[in-house]
């Protein structure tokens, strides 16, 4: 698969947890950096306090193969327990000029919910670019290595969304 084809990945699981409880936990933009090992920390911006159409965090990811870097994320999707998802923008000019144009985003992201039986089969969706990204950049270092480049992303990205997504069961799960 090649960068520009907009690759996507997607994990999911059942929670044994009606949705309006994994609602709460999917919409809690700090539980994902307790929970993955890539993204660190995450603030709501402009006065957000919460999850609403437009509104921006930002988050403050690290890997081991690019140090540390910070994003801006726009709310682009939002359906009450049932679909939460964002852009995520270089405000900064991290991977070439700055972008802070949702419609742009280096990744988009998403958590759908849907009921299921006694609890919720909750999921959880990644695309990369088309915007440029630290792949883009590792892709012109070494173009001849595209594919693979994007399978070992693609796989990382697998790896922390089973990561969150077994995370949030474990929370959802809990009973009183």
């Amino acid at each position: 698969m090649r960068y520009a084809e907009g690759p996507r990945v997607s994990c999911d699981v059942y929670i044994e947890a009606d949705p309006s409880r994994v609602w709460g936990l999917v919409t809690d933009i700090g539980l994902p950096a307790r929970l993955s090992p890539e993204l660190q920390r995450v603030e709501w911006l402009d006065g957000a306090e919460g999850p609403a159409m437009g509104a921006c965090f930002a988050g403050c990811n690290r890997h081991r193969m690019v140090g540390e870097w910070w994003t801006v994320s726009h709310v682009v999707q939002l359906e009450e327990q049932r679909v939460f998802g964002w852009a995520v923008v270089d405000p900064d000019g991290r991977y070439g000029d700055p972008v802070p144009d949702p419609a742009k985003p280096l990744a988009t992201w998403r958590f759908e919910l849907e009921p299921e039986g006694t609890g919720t089969r909750l999921r959880q969706f990644a695309r990369m670019g088309p915007g440029r990204s630290g792949v883009s950049l590792a892709i012109e270092r070494t173009p001849e290595r595209e594919e693979k480049i994007v399978a070992f992303r693609l796989a990382e990205l697998r790896t922390n969304m089973e990561a969150t997504l077994h995370g949030i069961k474990a929370l959802a799960e809990v009973t009183d």
